[in-house]
């Protein structure tokens, strides 16, 4: 790679660090064709999917210029960054040889606004068709669409990529016509619709169009919206547009900000628990009113995830009986996740499960233990006031529960 091109690959790359919706869960698993390349099914950014397998994306913006004046983003018209920009064929043939190399597994690509949304969104599909029309690229492409542009282009688009996202940005649309006044909520909200319609159709007729679904990503901390707020514009996409994910992107300060702007990024530990809270909604059968009753002024306790603030508000709900209960009810108890609770209603069908068997089944055997029934355990002190302190300190011995 020379000079040039490194330069290029150093600033685009760097500039696509503020996108958190880099993922690969839900590709589906291709083989690369005679002389093809690629394969969703191996292991410079790391993502996961469902399965916790790691694998290697190649995660940059096609350019860093941008026609928006958007107030949270380094990338934005009045912005004094460096700028570069990716030709169609500089970003196949950087994709092509990271792949043959063995550094990536598939690409992530965004942009920003260049001359315009038409223009943008034309040269990103050129690259994904040129990846694997030209060159029978079968690894993991996504897409970060531009919401303004044609919709045939967009449709267009996912004809060749796993999967579509565009970015929300900000969780009200009051929130965004103060931020970024030139964006619309009504197109972003509209292209999502389009593209959750095309989804649904190809999966009927058993045709590719975005196999991996659609996500988006919206910013915490750059305005005034509550975790409540968030999760509650989450809840909503979720049921309205089918997305697969909605990532949280902690606001990170930027040179020569807006006054607009908050002086600092959010407290360390909010996005983590807007994730884990997103995972009892899509996951864990929690609906949004359960998850906000457990919230102080509408944001989550940074202190302790969502299901144990839940769980010690709801102690009635205590203990269940590791053998009997239905999975739902096991799905609430903090410490067992959804692995580890299939675990569970597989083992017991061979015989009651005790202690000893739960603590083969998970790696923290020690938290559940005041919200559960064992033959040989039953944990007394749910009315404890000192309860959560004791599930936050440092590991002790069982028999303390």
């Amino acid at each position: 790679m020379d000079d040039r091109l490194a330069t290029k690959l150093r600033i685009l790359a760097d500039a696509a660090k503020y996108d958190a919706s880099c993922a690969s869960s839900g590709a589906p698993k291709r083989r690369a064709g005679p002389g093809g390349l690629g394969s969703t099914s191996n292991g410079i950014c790391h993502s996961y999917t469902p399965d916790g397998r790691c694998v290697s994306l190649l995660k940059i913006l096609m350019t860093n210029y941008c026609l928006f004046d958007c107030a949270y983003c380094v990338n934005r018209r009045s912005s004094n960054t460096p700028r570069a920009r990716f030709t169609v064929e500089e970003v196949i043939a950087v994709t092509l040889d990271f792949y043959k190399r063995n550094y990536i597994e598939g690409l992530f690509l965004s942009s920003g606004i260049a001359r315009s949304p038409d223009r943008t969104m034309e040269d990103m599909l050129r690259i994904a068709r040129g990846l694997r029309r030209d060159h029978g690229f079968a690894g993991y492409i996504h897409l970060k669409t531009i919401p303004e542009a044609s919709p045939w282009l967009i449709e267009q688009a996912g004809l060749w990529a796993d999967r579509l996202s565009v970015n929300l940005e900000l969780p009200s649309a009051a929130s965004l016509g103060r931020l970024a006044p030139e964006k619309s909520a009504a197109a972003i909200e509209g292209a999502m619709a389009q593209t959750r319609a095309r989804i649904a159709e190809a999966r009927e007729e058993r045709r590719r169009f975005a196999p991996a679904g659609q996500s988006t990503q919206v910013i915490v901390g750059a305005d005034v919206a509550t975790d409540t707020e968030l999760l509650t514009t989450s809840d909503r996409l979720y049921r309205e547009h089918r997305l697969a994910r909605v990532y949280y992107s902690a606001f990170s300060p930027i040179p020569e900000p807006s006054s607009a702007l908050p002086p600092e990024a959010p407290p360390l530990g909010r996005e983590n628990r807007l994730y884990q809270a997103d995972w009892l909604l899509r996951s864990y059968g929690f609906t949004l009113a359960e998850i906000a009753a457990a919230t102080e002024g509408g944001m989550l306790d940074l202190g302790i995830d969502p299901k144990l603030a839940w769980a010690l508000r709801h102690r009635e709900r205590f203990p269940v009986d590791v053998n009997r209960a239905r999975r739902s009810e096991l799905l609430r108890v903090p410490g067992l996740g959804i692995r580890v609770v299939d675990r569970i209603l597989a083992a017991r069908r061979h015989g009651a499960l005790r202690l000893a068997d739960l603590a083969r089944l998970t790696r923290n055997s020690r938290r559940p233990l005041p919200f559960i029934v064992t033959p040989d355990h039953r944990a007394p002190g749910l009315d404890r006031l000192d309860l959560r302190a004791r599930l936050t300190a440092k590991p002790r011995q069982l028999e303390l529960f």
